[in-house]
């Protein structure tokens, strides 16, 4: 492993035993532009119909959580007209995740490479790097100050910066955010792709997402599902904290066994009481999740979701009150605007709560499972839905966990009861 230095001191990344890293950058640092150009970047433009051809043929899905194709992102983009926009959405609200900051601080490069190529792609003239970290900002704004006119193209790269939030990340509250409103989701339709910046069809898309771009181009569809599986082709940035160990970013490919980054990680399987999935949103996964593997369609065969990638293992630290952590955070966090999903994660954060302190009652547990059914796709974002995530897979996870803190006999919360603001956050590097 490499400790980077545009990290947290005791953060560490990592490639995948085997598998040659087209994402993540063994030398330490940021890479700069003639680096990135003497390791073949910024190569002359693609034919944008052939190379939206070769994006759908390697079957690349959004790496922001929802694991939307690509190709019919840029597709529904380039259909809508030829005044387009594209965002490269880096506001990484997860609390969990620092894959997209590591990028963005790191390899700008390799993002505005990949953002060029879905411009030229979908025939717009501007783009914006949408961010809330500032030292992810300093990074991009330097990169973009070394490009000449030729390598973008005549394309006009703004560097947009928010304030830190969790629906901040979402893609109409970015758009929101660059229209000069506040940085909150709004109701869907319209989609960015008909109704955007400026009123314009936008492509929205997670800069790790776009940063596989320039490896689609350099080697081919082909090439990019040479690893990977049928449905989840390709590699992806796992962010992986708990069980007692610093935090660690690793490039896994898709398919990869959940007990062998578990090694990687230096994390016996024996201990492993569960798993934090997707960041927040996913919910959680009891024991089971030492028989999965890392892709799309086996994660959620078992009622959860990859996610952004984050995976926070629990070990010592108790799942009821880990949930009542998550649920707490989901209450401060909520944009304030839709009434089922400020009155719905507060009501479920409260119960939660009260079963993590062993004072919960049949009543409330009752409750609490409606609600986890009841109030899902109420809210503009997906706040709401991921509160319901993590309650519902909460009582079908551990049911006798829970029972035991109905009865007030959890022995983990009565000797160190987990408790904090932020849970498995990755903390901002100080630099």
């Amino acid at each position: 492993m490499t400790t980077t230095a545009a990290a947290p001191a005791d953060f560490t990344t990592a490639a995948w035993p085997g598998c040659p890293p087209r994402l993540l950058r063994e030398q330490p640092g940021v890479e700069d532009y003639s680096s990135y150009r003497a390791d073949g970047g910024y190569r002359p433009f693609p034919a944008a119909e052939g190379f939206l051809a070769e994006v759908d043929r390697s079957g690349l899905l959004g790496r922001g959580g929802a694991a939307f194709p690509l190709a019919v992102k840029l597709r529904s983009v380039r259909d809508a007209g030829r005044d387009t926009v594209v965002v490269a959405n880096g506001e990484e609200g997860e609390p969990a995740s620092i894959k997209d900051r590591w990028l963005l601080r790191n390899r700008p490069h390799l993002v505005l490479d990949g953002l060029r190529l879905a411009a030229h792609t979908v025939a717009a003239a501007r783009a914006y790097v949408y961010v809330s970290d500032p030292q992810a900002a300093r990074s991009v704004e330097d990169a973009v100050n070394q490009l000449d006119a030729e390598t973008l193209g005549g394309l006009d790269i703004t560097v947009f910066t928010v304030a830190a939030g969790y629906v901040a990340g979402e893609e109409t509250a970015a758009l929101r955010a660059i229209n000069g409103g506040p940085a909150k989701p709004t109701d869907k339709p319209p989609r960015p792709y008909q109704h955007g910046v400026a009123g314009l069809p936008t492509l929205v898309s997670n800069v790790e997402t776009l940063a596989n771009l320039p490896y689609v181009q350099r080697h081919g569809a082909t090439a990019f599902r040479s690893v990977g599986t049928a449905g989840s082709p390709g590699t992806f940035l796992a962010t992986v904290t708990g069980a007692g160990r610093p935090a660690a970013l690793y490039e896994v490919p898709h398919g990869a066994p959940v007990t062998e980054l578990l090694a990687l990680h230096q994390v016996p399987p024996e201990r492993v009481r569960g798993a934090l999935m997707g960041g927040y949103f996913a919910g959680l996964l009891n024991r089971d999740v030492l028989e999965a593997t890392l892709d799309h369609e086996t994660v959620r065969a078992l009622g959860s979701g990859l996610g952004c990638g984050a995976i926070a293992v629990l070990t010592d630290d108790c799942p009821v009150a880990v949930a009542a952590a998550v649920l707490a955070y989901f209450d401060r966090e909520n944009a304030g605007q839709c009434g089922s999903c400020f009155n719905g994660t507060a009501a479920m954060a409260a119960v939660a709560g009260a079963l993590r302190d062993g004072i919960a009652t049949d009543e409330d547990l009752a409750r609490l499972r409606r609600w986890s059914v009841q109030l899902r796709g109420r809210g503009a974002c997906g706040t709401l839905d991921g509160a319901a995530n993590v309650a519902a897979s909460l009582l079908a996870q551990f049911p006798q966990l829970v029972q035991h803190h109905l009865d007030n006999d959890c022995a983990a919360c009565a000797s160190a009861p987990f408790a904090a603001a932020r849970p498995y956050a990755v903390e901002e590097a100080t630099s």
